[in-house]
Order: structure tokens, then C-alpha cells, then sequence
């Protein structure tokens, strides 16, 4: 089970239903009161139901004893020993700073130990990614192959993010009023644009991926070999159907906002369904037919 979406943390009511948008039957409306701050403090807050109604720094404290025990703790008991536990650990602070992008692990690998000579193996480090995973550490979005012949300059590495982005805020040391001033926490090469823009989209990605179990879809993101082309989330059904969703920080869309959306359905047609996520306080659809959804009113 993954932690708790934004549905069910309650933050607000849903009027936008994911699986209605992939049916492509929804009626996109309804208004919220909730703001960008109030989505800053449920990142930081964990999707944890036991440790998400703990005061801050008890929450803190908390995730960073998680940490702590996965580090220590649960790799000797997957039959894996650290040598060098903080080298894990900036490996870890490295990976958050690479939420929401596609950065190489030799890039994140770089970004843990810089000016280090004797860096951890390719080896070493695919292990520790490997316990990681089978920890539910980490959560990647694979990248999004479809078999048509018109998408064979798709790229294939997967997206990074963690199980929790308060994970990722700890390990970056980031708290609400951090991400509010603009803090970038380490290792900021790995990221283009801002730390909570990645964090942002963790969030919605968690809750998406959430919200699919009951749509029997599977989710990935879209990015071209190149970078010309980017789509933050591909919803996938089995029957083919594919919902398209750009993740926005801004409370506002405009017609750049949408630009990758408007060309991935010229190259599919009628059966892609468009959506942008974003922190704004009104759902509606655009002229263009893409339906906009603050984050807080999106729901299963």
C-alpha cells in the first residue's frame, strides 16, 4: 500500500473523478479554498497515516528515524552490509534531489559524493537501488513505450521519486517554511526548475497512482529522446485508453502550459483525454477541450 492520497487525507471534497476523466464522460467543475501553502504543508507532513498527525517536529524526528533504520537496519537484514552508511545516505539526499526528473544514477552516484575518489561501484550502487525498490523506498515512473511506430524516439529512463515526498523533503532538510522561501536543499544540479515544482508533482503522482488502482490503469511519464517532449503523467488502461496529465504549481494555465499535451494528441487523436493538475481554485475545461483540476479536487 502506498501512503495516503490527497483524497484521503481529506484535504478537500472531490469533484473531478480520475476514472471519469479517462471514460471521458466527466463533467469538469467545482471550486476550492485550499492554496498553495496548504499543499507545501502535505508534502512535508507525510502521507503516513501514524506519523501525518504528529506536530512538526515530532514528524520530523519520525521520518528521519525511518531513514535512519533503513539504513542501518534493513540492508544487513536483506543481506546486503554497508561499508560506509553516510555514503548511502548522501546517495539517498542525492536521489531526492533528482525528484520528479530523469537524471542518470551515475549523475546521482556524482551529485552523493562529489570530490570523492573512491566512489561506491556501479555494482554497489545498482544493489542498493535494487533493496531500495524492494523496500517500496522508491517509487519510479517508468517511462511510458507505447508499440506505434510514430513514438520510436521516446526515451526509456524512468522518473525518480521516493514513497513519501516528505522523504524526500527530510533527506534534503527541507521543512514548509523552507519550501516556501525557495530553499533548493543539495545537490540542486540534478533538478531543473524549483524543489517544490518536483515536489509538487510527487505529490500529485502519488495520489494519482493511488486513484488508478481503481481504474485498472497504469501510470508512466512521457519524454522524448531528445527532451523536445515532455508529459509529466500517462494514464494507461488496458483497452488502450490513455489519459495525458501536466502537473502546473502555478494556479493558472495557459496555452504554453499545454503545448506538449496539444502534441501528443495531434499524434494520437480522439483517444487521448488531456488534463493539467495545478494548485489553482477552479475546475474547468479550456476551449481546447483539456480539463484543468487543482490538485485538492481530484479524486478517484
Amino acid at each position: 500500500m502506498r501512503p495516503l492520497s490527497l483524497a484521503e487525507r481529506r484535504v478537500d471534497e472531490p469533484t473531478v473523478s480520475l476514472s471519469g476523466l479517462l471514460n471521458g464522460s466527466v463533467d469538469i467543475g467545482g471550486t476550492t479554498e485550499i492554496r498553495l501553502h496548504t499543499y507545501i504543508e502535505e508534502i512535508v507532513a507525510s502521507g503516513f497515516p501514524d506519523i501525518r498527525t504528529d506536530p512538526p517536529r515530532a514528524r520530523a524526528l519520525r521520518l528521519d528515524g525511518y531513514l535512519d533504520a533503513v539504513v542501518q537496519r534493513e540492508f544487513p537484514e536483506q543481506g546486503l552490509q554497508v561499508r560506509r552508511p553516510q555514503v548511502l545516505r548522501a546517495w539517498l539526499a542525492a536521489f531526492a534531489a533528482a525528484t520528479s526528473t530523469t537524471a542518470s544514477y551515475n549523475a546521482i552516484l556524482t551529485a552523493a559524493t562529489p570530490g570523492e575518489s573512491d566512489k561506491p561501484a556501479k555494482t554497489t550502487t545498482i544493489a542498493y537501488r535494487d533493496v531500495l525498490q524492494s523496500l517500496w523506498l522508491l517509487d519510479e515512473v517508468d517511462a511510458w513505450l507505447p508499440t506505434r511506430n510514430d513514438f520510436a524516439r521516446l526515451g526509456q529512463a524512468p522518473k525518480h521519486q521516493l514513497a513519501d515526498p516528505a522523504l524526500a523533503a527530510r533527506l534534503l532538510g527541507v521543512d514548509a517554511g523552507g519550501l516556501s522561501s525557495g530553499a533548493q536543499g543539495r545537490a540542486a544540479d540534478l533538478r531543473r526548475g524549483t524543489l517544490l515544482g518536483a515536489l509538487f508533482e510527487h505529490l500529485v503522482t502519488l495520489s494519482v497512482r493511488v486513484y488508478t488502482a481503481a481504474a485498472d490503469a497504469s501510470v508512466h511519464h512521457l519524454r522524448t529522446s531528445n527532451g523536445d517532449h515532455e508529459v509529466d503523467l500517462i494514464v494507461q488502461r488496458p483497452d488502450g485508453r490513455v489519459l495525458a496529465i501536466e502537473v502546473k504549481l502555478a494556479d493558472r494555465v495557459t496555452d504554453d502550459d499545454v503545448c506538449h499535451l496539444t502534441w501528443l494528441r495531434s499524434q494520437i487523436g480522439d483517444e487521448l483525454v488531456a488534463a493539467v493538475v495545478t494548485t489553482g481554485r477552479h475546475a474547468y475545461r479550456r476551449s481546447d477541450g483539456i480539463a484543468v483540476v487543482p490538485a485538492a479536487l481530484l479524486g478517484p
